[in-house]
């Protein structure tokens, strides 16, 4: 990521810096509550409720049926919830946008199933692990009808050609490749020039992997070498579905207070890839 283009966004990338620093010093998340940490069991879905929708920000996950497990993967619970929560609350510190919280001050995250009707007030979801999913014909005709009405679904976290297949076998099934096709993110392109100029897509390895391989960042060596950063478009050109495959954007902010080498390697890039996907899919 090269330098901010403009004197707002190097301070905001600063603050970031400075921020995060002392989330590292302090190893504790304002949602810690007492030191407990909720990534080392897994945490029941937050479903949406009426009072979620105030016209504010919802990170909105979507839920899906694994067919089977990658290494190191969770399926739709992958860094789940707090990449949710940090880069909720990234959002607010960098940006202008005003994210939703609940009475304790916390993000309202929301998990959606493709068949949700909850789906359709999120202008923005993720989906993680994604060489892992199924969608049945009612959820793939759900998504399709998402996407095409204005949605934009951000898949990240899956490695190498297994799960790139299976991916894009999942994904024909509501937008067929003969109508849209998938391309590779130009470096011109708008969506890595919204606040932070990316020239570059990092190469995020999960945190564990990172420290169990000796610092590499390839999760499935020669067969994930290269990260990617591909997308469909709709007919007007909009990205729809944006795909990072052989990195790992989310770990990059659900990490980002256990560890200072990991924070200050991949964390700063991954907010600002992070920050531009964001931008983009909300004025886009």
């Amino acid at each position: 990521m090269t330098a901010p283009t403009s004197r707002t966004a190097r301070a905001a990338l600063a603050a970031l810096v400075v921020a995060a620093g002392a989330v590292v010093a302090s190893a504790q998340f304002p949602w810690d509550r007492g030191g407990q940490r909720w990534w080392r069991s897994r945490v029941p879905p937050r479903f949406a409720t009426p009072e979620d929708f105030d016209g504010r920000f919802n990170f909105c996950r979507v839920m899906y049926d694994s067919v089977w497990r990658e290494p190191g993967g969770q399926g739709w619970w992958t860094d789940y919830p707090n990449a949710d929560l940090n880069m909720s609350i990234r959002l607010s510190e960098l940006t202008k946008t005003l994210v939703s919280v609940d009475e304790r001050g916390e993000p309202r995250h929301i998990v959606v199933r493709l068949t949700d009707a909850e789906l359709f007030r999120c202008p923005f979801a993720v989906l993680e692990d994604a060489g892992t999913a199924s969608f049945s014909d009612e959820e793939a005709a759900r998504l399709r009808e998402y996407l095409l009405k204005g949605g934009f679904l951000w898949v990240d976290d899956f490695w190498g050609s297994r799960a790139w297949d299976v991916w894009t076998r999942e994904i024909a099934k509501a937008l067929p490749p003969g109508e849209f096709p998938i391309t590779d993110v130009p470096p011109e392109h708008a969506i890595r020039h919204q606040l932070y100029d990316v020239d570059r897509i990092p190469q995020i390895p999960s945190i564990q992997f990172w420290r169990r391989s000796g610092g590499m960042t390839s999760e499935r060596g020669y067969d994930s070498a290269e990260p990617h950063m591909r997308a469909i478009n709709d007919r007007q050109g909009r990205i729809i579905v944006l795909m990072t495959h052989n990195t790992d954007i989310s770990d990059a902010w659900e990490r980002e207070g256990e560890d200072r080498d990991f924070f200050y390697a991949f964390s700063v890039e991954g907010y600002g890839v992070g920050i531009n996907v964001l931008l983009y899919a909300m004025s886009h």
